[in-house]
């Protein structure tokens, strides 16, 4: 199911939740050659108006060269546990030295990022027009979040004790 409201589209409170919750988006873009590029945002966060989200430039040339060519842009946000997320598409628009910018280092410093104009180029805020659910497969056999979130906890558990435990090559 796909949220499509145009102008009026705002954010549910699970994409709040979700969004707030993990931190982290998978940013789509589209390079000039039409090739895609996909990049991390560990400062993924919403907007003060939540019709919105935004991330910071940190270390992003690629994604903001590909944003001035195109604003279209995709992000997705995934509870690696629940395998559940939302991917949100929309208009990009790009923010250095203005109220904005300003506004959103100030926003994202509350929400416990370090967000300081020497470690961010730029503000990418993003016009959310169309929303959709992301679900794992893995929950096409009746499977509930309980036991997909036990699932993948015990596999990162497991993950993490084996990393622990191997020497390094």
């Amino acid at each position: 199911m796909t949220a499509d409201h145009g102008p009026e589209f705002a954010l549910s409170a699970d994409m709040k939740r979700v969004v707030l919750e993990q931190k982290l988006g998978f940013v789509a873009t589209v390079c000039a050659d039409g090739s895609p590029n996909l990049s991390p945002k560990g400062t993924t966060t919403v907007w003060e108006d939540e019709r919105r989200l935004v991330f910071a430039d940190i270390s992003s040339p690629t994604t903001v060269r590909n944003l001035r060519e195109n604003p279209a842009i995709e992000i997705n946000v995934v509870d690696p546990f629940l395998r559940k997320g939302y991917r949100f598409k929309g208009t990009a628009s790009l923010h250095h030295n203005d109220a904005i910018y300003e506004r959103a280092l100030a926003l994202l410093t509350e929400r416990g990022y370090r967000a300081t104009p020497d470690r961010v180029k730029t503000i990418v805020l993003v016009r959310v027009e169309r929303a959709a659910p992301l679900i794992s497969p893995a929950y096409d056999t009746g499977a509930s979040e309980t036991t997909v979130r036990d699932q993948w906890t015990d596999y990162h558990v497991t993950l993490n004790v084996s990393r622990s435990t191997s020497t390094p090559p």
